[in-house]
């Protein structure tokens, strides 16, 4: 099963369009589009982005069974 991660390696800002895109296997670039039309519309988009940001977790550029194995310092 999927989860939903902030992208380490797809980030512009936090990571979480890079994030989406990774989940729904969209390209981030439709994502980042989305909330900047959204912005320059009332700003509709920030508080979203915002939400986002703090809600999903940053995903770790090493996998957690990776983290404790010598050589990955």
């Amino acid at each position: 099963m999927k989860r939903l991660y902030r992208s380490p390696d797809e980030r512009k800002i936090a990571g979480v369009c890079g994030g989406l895109g990774e989940f729904l296997d969209i390209d981030p670039v439709f994502f980042r589009a989305i909330f900047i039309v959204l912005a320059f519309i009332g700003g509709l988009g920030i508080l979203p982005y915002i939400a986002l940001w703090l809600v999903m977790p940053e995903a770790s550029a090493v996998p957690a069974a990776d983290r404790d194995r010598p050589g990955n310092g």
